[in-house]
């Protein structure tokens, strides 16, 4: 297997292109942490296991360099008009266009998705920032009648201040811009903590909006970006001068950030684990069902937070969409991402391989037959797995961040696959096919789907950014992105004006003085 990353000239080149270099700060605040340097933490390829670069780690003294940074940059950015900030969101996602091939690059090559999903990552940037420009001219409130006379009363929204955002290595860079671009056209400042695992495209993208903020004459804290473990996450869910964190991550991850932001009544936009099914019932669309299927259980090596798990078919179909499966699966082409040959990536790191074939070991314990796949290539590179098995399996049960796919089956009608699909204890990507009317509209009826997405003839992976992005139970109720997922990311206020001369009270209460 010819697996062989970018050679370090070329990486070179690509990362300051990038703007990635030992002479540039990582950071808004220009302190010398978190640059490109041959001493630090290591960055490792998945693709080949090679060195990328190194970055230095912030420490607690920086994290408060930050803020304060952070906190003085919201007063210029809080009084511009939001259609001026939308502007600045334009400007950005224009310098996203032109860097959109060297980005997807850096994507693929530091987390190991395929080129063609490194390109699509970077594309849901830039669509996000057209989404956040028009939305800009659209941060409506709304009036109320007043039950008192010669009064006024109506709804607004304020800017919350400085937005917390801790994102994941499985979405380097899309994750945040949904998160920064709608906090940044509502007035709030943001600081970025990526995923240790993959700094660089967050260097990348810092360099790119510092570079649009410095051209318009405004401050680089309104974007900040600091990078570091488990301490810096901690830092920033205790701050009380960070009113929202926005997290996306394990459920595990997920339940910590939430108890401490709860302790000091802060907000929480949590968007955390997974396990998501594709039902096939007898009157299913095979072709698209399977088609579906095999991307959202592969594509970013089972490595999506929406990714397909758990497919339940309906017995009459079982035997021939195992079949098929059996048939796709060795077929699929695996290696290099950088590779346009190629479909399947590796998985990020050594420790998530190790996830892989242990989840495997388990649920064969348990009692499930492991009908493909499930070993290890070379490196991070695995055969993906398909495992006939019950969906009350502990290991089904649990989100492995791996390319897994458990063959559920079920009887009768499409309301027994529902109950099995919702038995688990995350709630954030679901699906049905079916060419029948009825079976589809049980599907999305108040008793079908309780997750956060719900789709029908379309697999559980591949969201588009108009809609808000998010699930229920342990994958954490937040809501993301799209729709009037802006209203997150803003205090609501209402207001009443008298423009009378009279003092009435509200519920005709008399108090005369």
């Amino acid at each position: 297997m010819q697996n062989s990353a970018l050679n370090t000239a070329e990486t070179q080149a690509l990362l300051s292109r990038l703007g990635i270099t030992e002479k540039n700060p990582a950071y808004s605040t220009g302190q010398n942490f978190g640059t490109l340097t041959s001493k630090f933490y290591s960055v490792p390829c998945p693709v080949d296991g090679s060195n990328l670069a190194s970055v230095n780690w912030a420490t607690p003294e920086n994290y408060e360099t930050i803020i304060q940074t952070a906190q003085k940059s919201f007063i210029t950015w809080r009084k511009m008009p939001a259609p001026a900030r939308g502007e600045i969101i334009r400007q950005f996602g224009n310098v996203l266009r032109q860097h959109k091939e060297d980005l997807g690059k850096l994507v693929s090559l530091e987390m190991g998705k395929i080129y063609q999903e490194g390109l699509g990552e970077v594309q849901e940037m830039i669509d996000i920032c057209d989404f956040a420009v028009g939305l800009s001219r659209q941060l409506y409130g709304m009036t109320s009648v007043s039950e008192r006379k010669e009064h006024r009363m109506f709804e607004q929204y304020q800017p919350l201040g400085i937005v917390g955002i801790i994102s994941a290595f499985n979405f380097p860079v899309a994750v945040w811009a949904w998160n920064a671009m709608l906090a940044g056209i509502c007035g709030d400042v943001c600081i970025w903590k990526p995923s240790e695992k993959t700094p660089l495209t967050a260097i990348a993208c810092q360099h790119l909006i510092a570079k649009v903020l410095k051209d318009n004459d405004l401050p680089e804290g309104i974007f900040n970006l600091i990078i570091g473990g488990a301490e810096i996450g901690k830092l920033m869910s205790a701050d009380k001068r960070v009113p929202l964190i926005s997290a996306t991550g394990s459920t595990r991850m997920g339940k910590s950030v939430a108890v401490e932001v709860a302790n000091r009544l802060g907000k929480t936009i949590l968007e955390l684990g997974g396990n998501n099914a594709v039902i096939i019932t007898e009157n299913a669309d095979l072709e698209m069902a399977i088609r579906s299927t095999v991307f959202g259980a592969v594509g970013t090596c089972g490595q999506r937070c929406t990714s397909t798990r758990r497919l339940i078919i309906h017995e009459s179909k079982f035997e021939e969409v195992k079949s098929r499966l059996l048939e796709m699966y060795p077929k699929l082409p695996i290696g290099n991402p950088l590779d346009m040959k190629y479909l399947v990536g590796p998985l990020i790191d050594a420790q998530a391989t190790q996830n892989f074939v242990h989840a495997i070991e388990k649920v064969q314990k348990e009692g499930g037959k492991l009908l493909y796949g499930g070993t290890i290539i070379e490196g991070n590179y695995v055969n993906p797995a398909i495992i006939e098995a019950e969906n009350h399996y502990e290991m089904v049960q649990e989100e492995t961040f791996a390319p897994i796919l458990y063959l559920i089956k079920y009887k009768g009608e499409v309301e027994n696959a529902i109950e099995i699909q919702n038995n688990v204890p995350q709630g954030l990507s679901s699906s049905v096919f079916t060419n029948n009317l009825r079976q589809a509209e049980r599907f999305l009826s108040f008793a079908g789907s309780d997750c956060g997405i719900a789709n029908v003839n379309i697999g559980t992976s591949g969201a588009e950014i108009g809609g808000a992005f998010g699930g229920e139970k342990e994958t954490g109720g937040g809501r993301e992105s799209g729709s009037d997922a802006w209203k997150a990311y803003m205090r609501r206020q209402t207001n009443t004006i008298n423009y009378g001369t009279e003092l009435p009270l509200a519920q005709g209460i008399k108090f005369d003085i």
